[in-house]
């Protein structure tokens, strides 16, 4: 916007302004309020060449809508017009019931075997936890490789670890 501030003649920038809204309105249906203050711009820069299905765009913006495990609305429509592979837009971060359960009975197998904790913060020091099986309630799940640093929410990224040596772990 800020290299058309002078200029005399608008019509280019309309023109410009009224085929982002065209694009968009031709590939969403629905309309929500956290559409409001995205790149739509960008967007269109990056998307308008490809092809989309309106009626299976709305299906994915609707159930993404009704996914409690995504925290960024926003991020739902580049996910979505991306191809639904970049989860980061979503900040989809929490692992299900079913991955920390099932990663919960491997790990805590595989540290019975060793005579170690199931925790692997706890197993490598030299207090009592050291040797201590924590009960699933006692565990919070973790990325192994940090979320934040393109981890994904995986079975193949899950550990559990106590709830202390979790929290103490931050970012790392």
């Amino acid at each position: 916007m800020s290299q058309h501030r002078n200029d005399k003649d608008i019509t280019e920038v309309k023109a410009y302004f009224t085929s982002v809204i065209d694009w968009v309105s031709s590939v969403f249906s629905d309309v929500e309020s956290e559409m409001r203050g995205l790149e739509w711009g960008r967007l269109y820069e990056h998307y308008h060449a490809t092809a989309y299905n309106p009626a299976k765009v709305s299906e994915q913006v609707r159930s993404l809508y009704g996914d409690s495990y995504v925290k960024n609305r926003k991020g739902i429509w580049e996910f979505v017009l991306g191809g639904s592979t970049e989860t980061k837009l979503l900040e989809v971060r929490v692992f299900d019931d079913a991955t920390k359960k099932s990663t919960y009975a491997v790990q805590t197998k595989e540290a019975q075997a060793a005579e170690r904790s199931n925790c692997s913060h706890c197993a490598l020091g030299h207090d009592a936890n050291k040797a201590k099986i924590w009960k699933l309630e006692e565990m919070d799940a973790d990325h192994v490789s940090a979320w934040s640093k393109g981890g994904a929410t995986s079975a193949e990224n899950c550990e559990l670890l106590c709830k202390t040596h979790n929290r103490a772990k931050g970012n790392r």
